[in-house]
């Protein structure tokens, strides 16, 4: 294999701009031409595709998001979108191809492997939901983001004396919530993988106040609902001030950690091996700080599975 391209797709992670500096950086070390192809599968099927040097990728490690752009694309999702993808595979004889991204893009990754075209994905994105490794790209950064925020918030929840939610991201796993409210000492932590027991979160509120507690702070995955309405309900039942905080795309963003930056050199040069190696449909992880590969079928089937010993943790530790 002579020529690679590298994409990133769907939604944006601290530490993607890492991963592709090393696929590019092993890929030329080891003699391939390497191309970047822009704004993903969009970009793949209209040929929004350069040659990337070293120079294309100095200073970059340091940087949230991805040089290489994100879009999503509906078009790529049928026989003709992926066609034509194809097509501009053919025209810069591109071998063989490195996905960076989350489901979504593997999905992707894997029609085109079934047509042909070697891929090897790489998990980049800050909801750490992907199965077959610990941690994917950008789940740290975001972490820290997130405890940050909670951290400001308890003071202004102290001096005021309010319960405050605070509405994380987490469509269809709980990671990033249930990680923050561990890490912050939230008094409630609610993720789409357990029942929402709204009796329950009340009557810790009401225990609380009992006893003097001054102040509270409840961690809402975004997939359970709305930070907003949830509040309200916390309101109406307690007669407790409550306020909320939905943190947003702000979790998206910034410098990536030290533990993102070396987790994206370590799975993107993997990734070049990989396709070195001969091997395609494949999806890197780590898993005990070790380096893995799995088939992407498997990945894809299977079910995202929370850490029920940490969250059963975060019950206990606070009473």
């Amino acid at each position: 294999m002579k020529k690679i391209g590298v994409l990133t797709s769907g939604g944006d992670s601290p530490g993607m701009n890492a991963a592709v500096r090393a696929v590019v950086r092993k890929a030329i070390f080891h003699e391939m031409e390497v191309y970047g192809v822009y704004n993903g599968y969009q970009g793949l099927m209209e040929g929004n595709i350069k040659r990337m040097e070293l120079g294309s990728v100095g200073d970059i490690i340091q940087r949230g998001g991805t040089i290489l752009y994100s879009a999503r694309s509906e078009e790529f999702k049928t026989e003709e979108g992926q066609q034509k993808a194809i097509e501009q595979l053919n025209k810069f004889g591109i071998e063989g191809l490195i996905v960076i991204g989350g489901d979504g893009s593997f999905r992707g990754a894997e029609k085109l492997t079934q047509k042909g075209y070697p891929c090897i994905g790489v998990p980049g994105t800050i909801d750490n939901d992907i199965p077959g490794t610990d941690f994917t790209i950008g789940f740290d950064t975001a972490l820290n983001t997130v405890i940050d925020a909670i951290d400001k918030i308890r003071d202004t929840a102290t001096s005021h004396e309010r319960t405050y939610v605070v509405e994380v991201m987490g469509r269809n796993a709980g990671d990033l919530a249930l990680w923050a409210g561990l890490a912050d000492g939230a008094e409630t932590i609610l993720i789409p993988e357990q029942p929402d027991d709204f009796d329950s979160v009340v009557r810790k509120l009401k225990r609380g106040h009992d006893r003097g507690k001054k102040h509270s702070i409840i961690i809402l995955a975004e997939g359970v609902g709305n930070g907003f309405a949830y509040g309200k309900r916390i309101e109406e039942a307690t007669d407790m001030e409550t306020r909320v905080t939905i943190l947003g795309h702000i979790q998206r963003g910034g410098s990536p950690t030290g533990f993102d930056r070396v987790l994206a050199s370590r799975l993107g040069a993997k990734a070049v091996d990989l396709l070195l190696d001969g091997k395609a449909g494949r999806v890197v992880g780590i898993q005990n700080n070790k380096l893995v590969d799995h088939d992407i079928v498997q990945i894809l089937t299977q079910p995202h599975k929370i850490d029920l010993d940490m969250y059963k943790l975060s019950n206990e530790l606070s009473i």
